[in-house]
């Protein structure tokens, strides 16, 4: 099965916490989660550092907000989101997650567009209950991902499903939501001026 959740990944080893790159990401997992396997584009920063340097942490978290600042690009380590060091990995661990997942690339075939990394669970860790997902937070994971495939799909496409999005996240979301919603609808048409060409784009 799918697990949606958050991977922290350093350019190097040796590379200060605030480098740490926070993206959305799906690994493939079964219920003892002693292994992930990964799936992220070749064009990807988490690519490039699991290449670089394979080790990381997989976060499970029910903050539908980070989640989507993490898909567009738009949080920064210790700054907007707090990180501690890894125990076990050469990483760094979601402060605010409510569980994690130390990592090491086991195997990495980056011979297709989607790379396929299996890596081992060498560590983990709980830090807070899981408060759960409403419908307003599964809206928002939904509109997050669509929002990272903007350069498979169009903008047009994702702007349509936001709209069915928007009601759920209108009818049952709180103010995180909301924002997080209307963050990720920004960034949708700002690619969208962008590829058109448009004025202040």
């Amino acid at each position: 099965m799918i697990l949606e959740g958050l991977v922290t990944t350093l350019p190097r080893a040796d590379a200060p916490k605030e480098t740490a790159n926070i993206a959305p990401m799906g690994p493939i997992v079964d219920d003892t989660m002693s292994r992930l396997i990964l799936r992220p584009f070749t064009s990807s920063t988490t690519y490039r550092n699991l290449k670089a340097h394979g080790e990381g942490v997989f976060h499970v978290t029910d903050d539908a907000l980070l989640i989507a600042r993490a898909a567009i690009g738009t949080v920064r380590p210790c700054a907007d989101a707090p990180v501690r060091l890894a125990e076990v990995v050469r990483g760094v661990i979601l402060s605010g997650a409510c569980r994690y997942y130390e990592f090491r690339v086991r195997e990495l075939d980056d011979s297709h567009e989607r790379t396929r990394i299996t890596a081992e669970v060498v560590h983990r860790g709980t830090q807070r209950e899981f408060f759960g997902f409403n419908r307003a937070k599964h809206a928002v994971l939904e509109a997050a991902i669509l929002a990272t495939r903007l350069h498979l799909t169009g903008a047009e496409p994702v702007l349509a499903e936001f709209e069915r999005l928007r009601v759920i996240v209108d009818k049952t979301g709180g103010e995180a939501e909301h924002t997080a919603l209307r963050e990720l609808t920004d960034h949708v048409r700002s690619f969208a001026a962008q590829a058109d060409g448009r004025p202040g784009a």
